[in-house]
């Protein structure tokens, strides 16, 4: 858009940011807008990388940016975002069919030019951003709930693996993950088959007798199915590790 169908469209309406510019976010490259009068070249293209990313603010800074809209496609605009905000920048974050379907856009405005203007008129609706300690907190705990899906997982491998050889342990414990399912199991892992060495494992609150523990534990063992349950129970400590590291920093934030 011109300077002077910019001025024109100003003129009818009062603006609200007079330093705002638009991020168009893409998964290679963002395209920049700002004001027609604050650069001789007020379009321009930077690719994503970090390197990009910080010329970027420093050429909105040449420009006296100081608030900056910035559409939610994907995940492809959080380095942006975070670096734009670190450097002072006010970030105005919308949703992309929010800013784009509005009735009275021109075709041949693009996307950051589309959201410059909508931003410097205070005619965008900035989405839902949590400052930056909940973010990383909220970010922290997604990753543990993924953790949490892959550990149980692991642990329905392990489950599968034990009655393929027909190893009910079941029957002596409840939880396969307590200290005496994963005793029993840990000693399975490291060849010991015989049920009488297995049940000395057992839960002294356990009701049922040892006779009927032994038969439970008497497995058909074979060695695919033994392999399976050795890979199963190294995951599953592996992600009981990360969740513990991830527990960690959950705590510190």
């Amino acid at each position: 858009m011109s300077k002077e169908i910019y001025m024109k469209k100003s003129s009818r309406m009062s603006i609200v940011h007079s330093h705002a510019a638009g991020v168009d976010i893409g998964a290679k490259f963002h395209v920049v807008a700002v004001p027609p009068d604050a650069d001789a070249e007020p379009i321009r293209t930077f690719q994503s990388f970090t390197g990009d990313l910080h010329r970027m603010s420093d050429w909105l800074k040449t420009c006296h940016i100081t608030t900056v809209a910035m559409e939610s496609t994907g995940v492809y605009w959080l380095p942006a975002f975070e670096i734009l905000e670190a450097a002072g920048f006010n970030m105005i974050l919308v949703n992309v069919s929010a800013a784009k379907n509005v009735p009275g856009r021109k075709t041949d405005v693009n996307d950051a030019q589309w959201l410059q203007r909508r931003h410097a008129f205070g005619l965008l609706r900035a989405s839902f951003r949590p400052v930056h300690d909940i973010s990383v907190l909220r970010s922290y705990l997604r990753q543990r709930e993924r953790l949490t899906e892959y550990r149980a997982a692991h642990i329905q491998h392990m489950q599968k693996a034990l009655m393929q050889m027909n190893v009910q342990l079941h029957h002596a414990v409840s939880d396969i993950t307590g200290v005496t399912g994963l005793s029993i199991v840990r000693a399975i892992v490291s060849g010991e088959p015989d049920p009488s060495v297995l049940i000395q494992y057992r839960d002294v609150r356990c009701k049922k007798t040892p006779e009927v523990l032994q038969q439970a534990l008497t497995g058909n063992w074979q060695p695919e199915h033994l392999f399976a349950l050795e890979q199963s129970v190294a995951f599953f400590y592996f992600y009981q590790e990360k969740i513990r590291e991830r527990d960690d920093q959950i705590e510190i934030h």
